[in-house]
């Protein structure tokens, strides 16, 4: 999975200066770079394809970034060596068409975090006696610069609700359909990760709860096993409903239920990758209807995922409808405010009506 052009298996197949002998203290119980690794993607990158995608490409950037050096296996670099390496990928690079660009600040981010994120992962499990990346990253500073760019344009949302709130489409069976509208509902209108739809049997979760006033509240497992509540607005309530009644159910959840949420065609719990699959195939839907000259909206619809709506979801509340930041960060389950004011910085014309707003003209 991790071998970039060039790499010999055998590259990785092996272990550092760094890596931990001591079995007693050592709870991977491995004793090479590629087991050790394997077991970090399946904890922490395996829920989401889109999350796996991103820290493979990202770990073997760094690989091949070792081979070219003359350096590795990973459990042998040192401080010196990653700090090396972040140099050059924030360095300046020559380009076909003659001009010098810089990585994009969010590029350098991201795969500083995953190497972060392996090592601490590491030394945290004991595979590692030392952590030679802690401070890699730019932790508190990234985290205030870092601004979310991949949004959908509030056109191309409403064109993707209009697709999932629309008639069957000819080759998609209607049973298929009704069960992609309520899962293009739940991540539109709940702004959650793409592993909280997925269905944890040892909690019962995710769950829906009903009040006397027929609304509904989602209750999630997100980062670090913290549950958080997240009403559901009336407008995605149709969708749900209508699905139930395809798998046999009462329109409404009733209290104690545990049930999935979703289910696939053979009746078992819908996994991460079909819940993301149904995302994109509402996308490539929306995408494919766009007129022949509509060539901006297409190129995001096709390159859009489920984080998108999360993204979108947050912006709404933070930006279009001034929801206060705790607020906000509680709804996301953000572990951060900063994070959550993130969002906040994406569009500049707020700031300016906040200025106005409070020194209005005499």
């Amino acid at each position: 999975m991790l071998q970039p052009a060039g790499v010999a298996p055998a590259w990785l197949a092996r272990a550092g200066r760094f890596a931990n002998a001591v079995a007693l203290t050592n709870t991977l119980g491995v004793a090479d770079d590629a087991q050790a690794v394997r077991l970090f993607l399946r904890e922490r990158a395996s829920h989401s394809p889109h999350t796996l995608r991103a820290y493979v490409t990202e770990l073997r950037r760094l690989a091949a970034w070792c081979t070219r050096e003359r350096l590795g296996p990973f459990s042998d670099l040192t401080r010196r060596d990653l700090m090396a390496y972040r140099d050059t990928i924030q360095a300046p690079r020559h380009h076909g068409d003659g001009k010098t660009r810089r990585a994009a600040p969010a590029t350098v981010s991201r795969a500083l975090a995953v190497v972060s994120s392996l090592y601490a992962w590491w030394h945290r499990t004991g595979y590692l006696s030392v952590n030679p990346a802690e401070g890699l990253a730019a932790g508190r500073r990234a985290r205030m610069t870092w601004t979310p760019v991949r949004f959908l344009s509030a056109a191309a949302l409403a064109n993707c609700d209009a697709v999932a709130t629309g008639d069957t489409p000819d080759d998609v069976p209607s049973t298929v359909w009704t069960r992609r509208r309520a899962i293009w509902a739940l991540y539109r209108f709940a702004g959650v990760r793409l592993a909280e739809l997925v269905w944890n049997e040892a909690l019962a979760l995710p769950r829906i709860e009903v009040d006397e006033a027929r609304q509904w509240t989602l209750h999630v497992t997100g980062k670090g096993n913290k549950v958080r509540a997240v009403p559901l607005p009336s407008a995605c309530l149709p969708a749900l409903r209508a699905y139930r009644r395809v798998r046999g159910l009462p329109d409404d959840p009733p209290p104690g239920e545990q049930l999935p949420l979703i289910h696939s065609e053979r009746g078992r719990a819908l996994g991460p990758s079909g819940l993301y699959d149904e995302v994109r195939a509402v996308f490539a839907l929306a995408a494919a209807r766009l007129p022949p000259d509509d060539s901006a909206m297409r190129v995001a619809l096709e390159g859009a995922s489920t984080h998108w709506l999360r993204h979108g979801y947050a912006r709404t509340l933070v930006v279009d409808h001034l929801v206060p930041l705790p607020v906000a960060q509680a709804l996301l389950g953000h572990a951060s405010v900063e994070t959550t004011a993130t969002y906040a910085r994406t569009d500049s014309t707020q700031l300016r009506a906040f200025v106005k707003g409070s020194f209005p003209v005499p």
